[in-house]
């Protein structure tokens, strides 16, 4: 018995491969659009369910299936950063997008989700790096819907205004918007050798509670952020100043048996913290001028999905 989806012989429609292949590319996008893995996750299977409620002619009446699942995904994505703001004024503390780990350190399942599918890790580059995601989280939705989909993925402006709801012209302007707060925000790169050597300082010094090694690490303008999100210990302000962060990491070092481990967070050197054979918190950085400039520990516990436990 073959299935809609199937030919007569039993071989896959070469539609539907089509179709499954896209999922990659989508998750890539909603994740760059919401800052959450789980959200993006969410917002492709609605987009999967748009497209398996169709009949198959209308399915076939559709030119470009990956066009069409892009610009589903787009606007489920624009809708749900419109009520974002509305769900993170109540979200306790301070919201942190979610961290993600090397594709290599990459869970080999989740509850809830398949196992080892390799469509669902996010292609890392610095368009999903933290401190880009937390400026992506300034913009209006539109302003982040327009910018992602043409300077990260190359829509062109018709295509970008056929998702937004509003003509070329103006997308570009939201483009040009949210590229000027892009270049305003990041400061030069620093290679990324110079950054793993800076945390791993870090580290050292934290596990040595060495406040004037820390401060010595640190921006004078350094910030902590953490998100526990109301489900682990985390403080609901941003800690400030390079004296009062190396203060608060160096009274919490050694705490409860807690393993800190080099990592690489959304692309870049970060931290992990492991305890009792799981990941309590994860710490990415901000380095420019040779400093550390702000800290984000995510320790909200739906945020640490993706993340290896110690010895996997």
């Amino acid at each position: 018995m073959t299935t809609p989806s199937e030919p007569g012989d039993g071989r896959l429609d070469p539609r539907l491969s089509v179709i499954v292949s896209e999922r990659h590319q989508l998750i890539n996008l909603a994740y760059r659009l919401l800052g959450s893995l789980a959200e993006a996750e969410d917002a492709v299977q609605e987009t999967y369910a748009r497209w398996y409620a169709m009949s198959r002619q209308q399915q076939e009446a559709i030119e470009s299936p990956g066009a069409w699942l892009t610009k589903v995904a787009s606007r489920i994505c624009l809708n749900l950063l419109g009520s974002a703001r509305a769900r993170r004024e109540s979200y306790v503390g301070e919201w942190v997008p979610e961290p993600l780990p090397e594709p290599t350190e990459w869970i080999s399942g989740r509850p809830g989700g398949t196992t080892g599918d390799p469509a669902e890790r996010v292609t890392l580059d610095e368009s999903i790096n933290m401190a880009f995601l937390i400026v992506l989280e300034s913009m209006t939705p539109a302003e982040r819907v327009a910018f992602i989909l043409h300077d990260v993925f190359r829509y062109s402006f018709a295509e970008v205004s056929e998702i937004v709801g509003r003509t070329p012209a103006a997308c570009r302007q939201l483009a040009f918007s949210a590229r000027r707060r892009i270049r305003e925000s990041q400061p030069s790169a620093t290679p990324a050798a110079q950054q793993a050597g800076i945390v791993r300082d870090f580290k050292q010094a934290w596990e040595a509670k060495d406040i004037d090694a820390l401060v010595g690490l640190l921006d004078p303008d350094a910030t902590a952020i953490g998100d526990g999100g109301g489900l682990a210990s985390a403080e609901t302000h941003p800690i400030e100043g390079a004296g009062q962060v190396a203060r608060f990491f160096a009274d919490r070092a050694g705490a409860g048996d807690v393993t800190i481990l080099e990592c690489t967070v959304n692309g870049q050197p970060g931290l992990v913290a492991q305890q009792d054979g799981g990941t309590v918190s994860v710490l990415a950085f901000d380095v420019a001028g040779g400093r550390i400039k702000r800290i984000w520990a995510v320790r909200n516990p739906d945020k640490l999905r993706s993340w290896t436990t110690a010895g996997s």
